[in-house]
């Protein structure tokens, strides 16, 4: 009968980790294969109900073929273009009709007016997709060569490509160095030879499983994905699921060391975690998922595919890692040896309770103050977008092009904004365009697909081309797609839009504003109800909310200091400010969910006081860890030489260290020492122990 017991009792954990097995083997291959299912067409993401999101629809009607351009430009080396190098353009562009990549009629080679430049446009076929990088190289060696000249290419087309070969080492780089990074941080803090591969392990499965759902979802179309939401989701699930996992490992540890039984210390380290667990990831998953609210695509995309993360990311924790823990038992931290320590915790986190609590006043105002500082550089800030030249790290072809075109062309040529109007108003439309300031030429576009001839009427519609004299990426532009807005709106009867890439922008920026807005208070509402479902309190719960929300703050003035200040960047990507809020105030909640559950814990045996000393030192160690490899997990972002992503590994990297090793370790707790029981109403909390009440190990947590 005993060993029928002991059978069934290892049944259990050893089918958890077959099914588990089952899956790594499984969908393993599906964090490589969701790059299929992706999308980098940035017009994808535009806010679906926008003025320059119609006119991409309506511009359709106007093209022959759907094309993605490619502009090519060609530099004097010394001096003028010769009209000998001219002619050598115009064969090499000539030779590309008919390609199989080319949809249309490639234009002659056009001089610019002081005569150092030609421009010249191929029209590449938009369904080229994993093509597109391939085809702008062919269009590069085919216009090479021109004597006298140097040779860029650019353009929506070699953005897109510029953007495909960012994005290429996102399936195997970014995870191999975020995974390798975690696994250092884990070895250092364990100091055991199996614990962190265990973990390892356990976090790649929870990514394999995330990865095939979210691969089922974009396939049938539920979703969209593109190469920014996928690399999120691999640094989502594996910094959560390494937090959540240091957690419960901590937790099993103390109890093997105090009951010595692996069945009955992970029975309680469950019990007296997993709900801690699960309320952190709630928040994340939660505000995560309040992303549903934003107007564009890829913005509402990580909603739910993020959560999906969270979710995979606790169900491997709470199945897989016990499983493994049951199964290994005290061999999984060798060479240490899991031990009841000494009530008094760890030495380091015992000395920063003591000080918390003689002195909470002067540990929660030397805290604050910083914070306070910090947070008064946010309005400096500027989250209005990135030009072309600041969108990649490195210096991309692309990125060169543009800034040839815009020495010697006009600033939006090649790249004008479009007019979609009544066809009998087109000469009144075309001529309020030319009136307003910052426009270089305005005409309709014609049966060639080109400005001038006699104006292509579709659906009783016509499209006109402007031309802005500066770039189209540049601050000068959006003020004149403004005006042109105004202008054209103003005409009568000609139900008139403006589009194109700077309208574009606009548009992004109006509508992360209206998300940021609307998005920031469901979140914070979203974390309040759940911390006051956990913590059974009303005061607490806003005190952490303000406290994490102080900490975002503080970080957007440290980002305008260093990116705009150190870095030279003349601003962030208009949707950085709400990632990072999203990030920050959710996985910054999390830390105070792990200590202040644990403070409850110990508050209810041994009254507020006593409650906060051990439950800073119990779970100072662990959390600070989890910040630590979180921070890390996040800052490997930078592998992908993307201005966004770089931002957001700061602004994530930095804020989870701040919120960890200064609000979470000193401000909370002192504030929270400062208040004493009332913190905790309508708990009955008493400040002198409960002596009667059974006292229970309060080392690491």
């Amino acid at each position: 009968m005993a060993n029928t017991l002991r059978g069934a009792r290892w049944a259990v954990p050893v089918l958890l980790i077959v099914v588990w097995l089952g899956i790594g083997g499984a969908l393993g291959p599906y964090a490589g294969k969701l790059g299929e299912v992706a999308t980098n067409d940035q017009s994808s993401f535009l806010p679906q109900s926008a003025e320059s999101t119609r006119v991409i629809e309506a511009q359709r009607a106007f093209q022959r073929a759907k094309t993605l351009p490619a502009i090519v430009v060609w530099q004097a080396r010394d001096g003028k273009v010769t009209p000998e190098a001219q002619a050598a353009a115009t064969r090499a562009l000539a030779s590309l009709n008919g390609a199989p990549e080319v949809a249309g009629q490639v234009s002659p080679a056009i001089p610019s007016e002081d005569g150092r430049a030609l421009q010249g446009v191929v029209p590449l076929r938009s369904d080229l997709g994993d093509q597109v990088a391939p085809s702008v190289e062919k269009v590069r060696e085919a216009v090479a060569g021109v004597p006298g000249t140097s040779v860029h290419v650019g353009g929506p087309a070699a953005t897109q490509a510029d953007l495909k070969d960012a994005f290429a080492g996102i399936d195997g780089l970014l995870l191999g160095v975020a995974l390798g990074v975690v696994l250092l941080i884990l070895l250092l803090v364990y100091r055991s030879v199996l614990l962190p591969f265990i973990i390892i392990v356990g976090a790649v499965f929870a990514l394999a499983l995330a990865c095939a759902v979210v691969y089922a979802l974009a396939d049938h179309g539920a979703v969209t994905v593109d190469g920014q939401v996928q690399g999120m989701l691999s640094i989502l699930v594996i910094g959560a699921a390494t937090d959540y996992a240091l957690l419960l490992t901590a937790r099993f540890r103390e109890e093997l060391g105090v009951r010595g039984d692996r069945f009955a210390a992970i029975g309680a380290a469950l019990r007296r975690s997993a709900g801690a667990i699960i309320a952190s990831a709630a928040t994340v998953a939660l505000g995560l998922l309040a992303l549903l609210l934003s107007d564009l695509t890829n913005t509402r995309a990580l909603g739910p595919v993020g959560a999906i993360g969270i979710a995979c990311a606790v169900l491997g924790t709470l199945t897989f890692l016990p499983a493994m823990l049951v199964v290994f038992g005290r061999v999984a931290y060798w060479p240490a040896r899991p031990r009841r320590q000494a009530a008094e915790g760890h030495a380091v986190w015992r000395k920063v309770a003591a000080v918390v609590d003689r002195r909470p006043r002067r540990i929660w105002l030397v805290s604050l103050l910083p914070l306070l500082v910090l947070a008064a550089f946010m309005p400096a800030l500027k989250a209005e977008g990135l030009p072309m030249d600041e969108t990649f790290v490195d210096d991309a072809p692309s990125v060169q092009a543009q800034r040839v075109l815009g020495e010697h062309f006009p600033g939006g040529a090649g790249d004008p904004a479009v007019v979609i109007a009544n066809a009998g108003r087109a000469d009144q439309v075309t001529r309020a365009a030319r009136a307003v300031p910052g426009v270089a030429s305005a005409a309709p576009v014609g049966e060639a697909g080109r400005p001038g001839g006699a104006p292509l009427v579709v659906d009783g519609r016509v499209r006109i081309d402007v031309t802005l004299t500066g770039a189209s990426d540049g601050e000068a532009a959006r003020r004149t797609v403004a005006r042109l807005r105004a202008a054209v709106h103003a005409v009568p009867d000609a139900g008139a839009m403006v589009g194109g890439r700077t309208a574009q922008q606009i548009d992004t920026q109006d509508t992360a504003t209206r998300d940021r807005n609307l998005i920031a208070p469901v979140v914070l509402a979203v974390i309040l109800v759940v911390l006051f479902a956990l913590l059974r309190a009303v005061l607490l719960p806003l005190l952490l909310v303000a406290t994490v929300a102080l900490g975002y703050f503080a970080t957007l003035g440290v980002t305008a200091l260093v990116f705009q200040g150190l870095l030279g960047f003349s601003g962030t990507d208009a949707s950085v400010p709400l990632y990072g809020f999203v990030f920050l105030v959710a996985l910054g909640v999390d830390y105070n969910i792990f200590l202040m559950t644990r403070v409850r814990e110990e508050a209810l045996r041994h009254g507020s006081r006593e409650g906060i000393r051990r439950g800073l030192t119990a779970t100072g160690g662990v959390i600070t860890s989890a910040g630590v490899v979180l921070a890390a997990t996040f800052a490997a972002l930078v592998v992908i030489p993307l201005a966004f992503l770089a931002q957001i590994a700061f602004i994530v990297a930095f804020g989870v260290l701040l919120d960890t090793l200064v609000i979470r370790s000193l401000l909370v707790p002192a504030l929270a020492r400062e208040i004493g029981p009332a913190a905790w109403w309508p708990t009955a909390l008493d400040e002198v122990p409960a002596t009667a009440r059974p006292s229970e190990s309060t080392t690491s947590a």
